[in-house]
């Protein structure tokens, strides 16, 4: 592999999924934009590897080069960002604001939750301490002016792993149940809105719940959206219908540091008639197949597989031809497709900061897929659509209630996620006067 790790996903950029991503933070109070721009800008100063932007090398490589320019903070306008424009500086993190509300967007090249986690943490510390003075801070917080660890840069040495086969791999293959909106979506060039709605579940309850049933937050919503998505979709006889829940196996790879991307999916395979069966049951069958495919050796197979799919980036001869190579060979694409899809963070420690915040919702790419992210007493989960079609959310929360869960829910609001401007090769001299 022979360029930046943090480039490759640039190259299966589309219109309508950039692979970008946003955080949406709910404070106590309106935010002052002068506070917000000046924590911004000092939180940064901790994030070197973030302050970046994109180029081309001269064999048609993206490449990441420092960006010394402020970190965009502008006000939210219910429209789409251009991460890498001259508008953001070239920047591939930015910030909006509203009201109470602070927007948190970037590249998914760069990293995923887990990295953008340090980065969010940390602005918010910047900003909250400057309004209301010292609060007690997270225990993994990275503090501005602290030193970068170099284990925040690592990566995996695949020369290292076990050469040990996978004793269980999923192969039940895709779920076809669902697709059909999927590809109307892409086809259709004046679908360009998705949605979301934010729902709330008291934790303590939800919990309780979970530990009742030998559940976790992944396993018992994978259940309940299988009783929501049996009620959604016509009956399908011979089709079956799946769950896919995001793992992050960057401890596998002995990165446990790492701020770079290392997510892999678990696949979670229903029978139709399955539908009738208690949470309790379906929650079982959930917890089997997360157990049976987080062994370490299905990651270093994730691993080597997408090692194999930048090392084919990299022979190709030209940015068009590496585009097409990389959309034709994602190992994304290339793994079994579901029918719905949970992705957790787990347990976030925010310090003396959870007192001012209300909410924390995650907005991604993806239809009938659940961000789940958690604060003292509350999750936060966006339930995200393709279509503004309110019954999936409705069914989801009538399963809710059928368990007595607790939970509220907001109106629906449009995903805006950012788009992404790239630069393009320029015109060889051979091109000018052929």
């Amino acid at each position: 592999m022979a360029g930046n790790p943090d480039v490759y996903l640039l190259y299966e950029y589309m219109k309508k999924n950039a692979f970008t991503v946003r955080v949406k933070v709910e404070l106590s109070e309106p935010v002052e934009e002068n506070l917000l721009k000046q924590a911004a800008q000092e939180a940064m100063t901790r994030f070197p590897y973030y302050s970046v932007r994109v180029g081309l090398d001269e064999g048609e490589n993206y490449i990441l080069l420092p960006n010394d320019r402020p970190v965009p903070v502008l006000p939210e306008k219910n429209e789409r960002l251009l991460l890498g424009s001259e508008e953001l500086a070239g920047h591939l993190f930015a910030l909006t604001w509203k009201g109470e509300s602070i927007w948190f967007n970037w590249a998914h090249c760069m990293c995923g939750g887990f990295g953008a986690m340090f980065w969010i943490k940390t602005t918010l510390y910047q900003y909250l301490t400057k309004k209301y003075g010292p609060l007690r801070a997270p225990a993994d917080l990275k503090a501005v002016g602290s030193a970068v660890d170099e284990a925040e840069y690592a990566l995996p040495d695949p020369d290292s792993f076990p050469a040990d086969d996978p004793l269980k791999r999923y192969e039940e293959g895709d779920s076809k149940v669902g697709l059909l909106t999927d590809i109307l979506y892409f086809v259709n060039p004046f679908a360009n809105d998705v949605y979301y709605y934010e729902v709330e579940l008291d934790s303590k309850a939800f919990m309780e719940y979970a530990r009742k049933i030998d559940g976790t937050p992944n396993s018992v919503l994978s259940a309940m959206m299988l009783k929501t998505t049996v009620r959604y979709f016509p009956e399908m006889k011979n089709w079956h219908i799946s769950a896919k829940i995001a793992d992050d196996y960057r401890k596998d790879l002995g990165c446990g540091k790492s701020y770079r991307d290392f997510v892999r999916f678990i696949h979670v395979k229903y029978d139709w008639e399955m539908g009738d069966e208690s949470i309790e049951k379906l929650n079982q069958r959930a917890r089997g197949a997360i157990i049976a495919q987080m062994q370490p050796e299905n990651s270093f197979e994730w691993y080597r597989k997408m090692l194999e799919n930048r090392e084919g980036i990299d022979s190709q001869p030209d940015l068009k031809s590496k585009i097409q190579y990389a959309q034709n060979h994602s190992i994304y694409k290339s793994d079994a497709r579901d029918t719905y899809m949970i992705s957790y963070v787990g347990q976030t420690d925010w310090g003396g900061m959870a007192e001012y915040i209300r909410s924390i919702y995650t907005i991604t790419d993806g239809n009938l897929m659940l961000e789940v992210n958690a604060l003292p007493g509350k999750f936060c989960v966006s339930f995200q659509l393709l279509k503004n079609d309110r019954k999936p959310l409705d069914l989801f929360c009538e399963v809710l209630r059928e368990e007595n869960l607790p939970f509220t829910v907001s109106d629906c609001y449009v995903r805006n996620m950012p788009d992404l401007q790239l630069p393009k090769p320029q015109n060889k001299l051979s091109d000018i006067f052929r």
